[in-house]
C-alpha cells in the first residue's frame, strides 16, 4: 500500500489523473468509478484532458435502491453531470436501482464485472470505513448485494437531499470481492474527518468491522489523501 500526501483535494485529483493516465497508456481499458464529492477533481481533471475515452468501459460501485437515472440524486445522474456528458465512453454500466428484481440485479451486475475486469478502481472510504456500501460487518467474501444502510451512512449523504427523511434506505453495492478483483486500487480522502477511518486502514488490523483495512491484502494499493485526512499517518 503505498500513501501520498497531498496539500488539498485539486493536488490530490492531478495525481490521481496522472495515475490513470499511466495505467491507459500501458493498455487499461475499464474502470471502477465512485461517486460523492471526494473524486471530483478526479474527474474535472479527466474532463480538462484530450484523454479520449470511446473505447473505454466503466462500472460503477453502487447505486440507491429506488431510484433511476433521472432522479437528480441517483449516482447515473450524478456521473452524467461531473462526467460522462462530457467525456463519452463505450459504455457505462450502474447498478439498476428501479430493477424489479433485485437479487437478479445483483446477478447481472456480477456477471458485468466478471465480463469486463477492472484496471483501475477509484475508491472514497466513509468515516466508518466503508468502501462502496459495504458497511462495518460486512464479510470480505461478497460480491455485489442489496445493502441496508446504516443510520450514519444515511446521515452522512442526507446532505444530498431534501432532509434525511429522503435518502434512501438501501442501496445495490459492488462487494468487498468484487472490488478486490480490481487490478489497481485508488482512494482517495480529504478532511479531518476520514483520518481515524483512513489510519485504521493502513496501520490497524484486517477487520470486517472496518472494511477498508482489507485493501491491505490487495497488491497494488496507492492511497491520496490531504494533510488533514493524513493526519494520524507517520
Amino acid at each position: 500500500m503505498k500513501v501520498i500526501k497531498v496539500k488539498n483535494q485539486l493536488e490530490g485529483g492531478k495525481i490521481a489523473f496522472n495515475i490513470l493516465s499511466e495505467k491507459i497508456a500501458a493498455g487499461a481499458k475499464t474502470f471502477g468509478l465512485a461517486t460523492g464529492s471526494t473524486p471530483v477533481e478526479f474527474y474535472n481533471q479527466i474532463i480538462n484532458s484530450d484523454l479520449d475515452f470511446t473505447d473505454k468501459t466503466s462500472i460503477n460501485l453502487d447505486e440507491y435502491v429506488g431510484l433511476d437515472g433521472s432522479d437528480e440524486q441517483s449516482y447515473r445522474y450524478f456521473m452524467n453531470q461531473h462526467l460522462f456528458n462530457e467525456k463519452p465512453f463505450k459504455a457505462n454500466f450502474l447498478p439498476n436501482g428501479k430493477a424489479a428484481d433485485l437479487e437478479a440485479e445483483v446477478k447481472a451486475y456480477d456477471a458485468i464485472i466478471d465480463e469486463h475486469p477492472i484496471d483501475f478502481q477509484i475508491l472514497g472510504i466513509g468515516h466508518n470505513g466503508h468502501i462502496g456500501f459495504n458497511e462495518p460487518g460486512t464479510s470480505f467474501d461478497v460480491t455485489t448485494h442489496v445493502v441496508d444502510l446504516t443510520e450514519s451512512t444515511i446521515s452522512a449523504n442526507a446532505r444530498y437531499f431534501a432532509s434525511e427523511a429522503h435518502v434512501p434506505k438501501q442501496a445495490i453495492s459492488m462487494g468487498i470481492a468484487s472490488i478486490l478483483k480490481s487490478k489497481t486500487l485508488v482512494l482517495m480522502a480529504w478532511g479531518e474527518g476520514k483520518a481515524e477511518a483512513i489510519n485504521g486502514m493502513v496501520n490497524g488490523e484486517v477487520t470486517e468491522s472496518l472494511p477498508a483495512s482489507v485493501l491491505q491484502q490487495h497488491d497494488d494499493v496507492i492511497v491520496i489523501v490531504d494533510e488533514a485526512a493524513g493526519k494520524y499517518l507517520k
